[in-house]
């Protein structure tokens, strides 16, 4: 089971897929940092100040601004994050995230799925007020 959300970015794709990348950048709109660009192949470890949580990212495919594919885990579970770019208008890209490895049965599937849905809706809004507007203030205050 997939989970899917999208948004418009009013930037280029190559301005949406640098603040993935660059680890400069992702500390404005989604973790507090993470220790290395990324790259297919990669490992990137990545850090949540607010929370005091670590974690990593096995980077697993990069077309430089179109897709990055990644995969992180859920306890024993192992989940596929794909953030496909596309481009419908000049100076607009949509950023579409499909988060695949739900499992849709058992205790709390639902929840998980919800939950990433409200995390990833989330940090696209924080993506949109950084890119677009300068606001980098917003990530990390969702409260659970």
């Amino acid at each position: 089971m997939h989970n899917v959300s999208k948004m418009r970015i009013n930037k280029p794709a190559c301005d949406v897929f640098e603040a993935f990348v660059d680890p400069a950048q992702i500390g404005h709109f989604w973790f507090s940092s993470g220790d290395a660009r990324w790259e297919a192949g990669r490992t990137i470890k990545l850090r949540y100040e607010e929370y005091d949580a670590d974690g990593e990212i096995e980077v697993i495919e990069i077309v430089e601004n179109e897709k990055i594919v990644f995969a992180w885990h859920y306890g024993e579970d192992k989940h596929t994050v794909a953030i496909i770019l596309t481009v419908p208008e000049t100076g607009s890209t949509v950023v579409e995230i499909v988060e695949d490895g739900f499992k849709d049965s058992g205790e709390g599937w639902l929840a998980l799925l919800v939950d990433n849905k409200e995390g990833w809706v989330y940090m696209l809004t924080c993506l949109k007020a950084y890119l677009e507007f300068g606001i980098s203030g917003l990530r990390a205050a969702l409260v659970k």
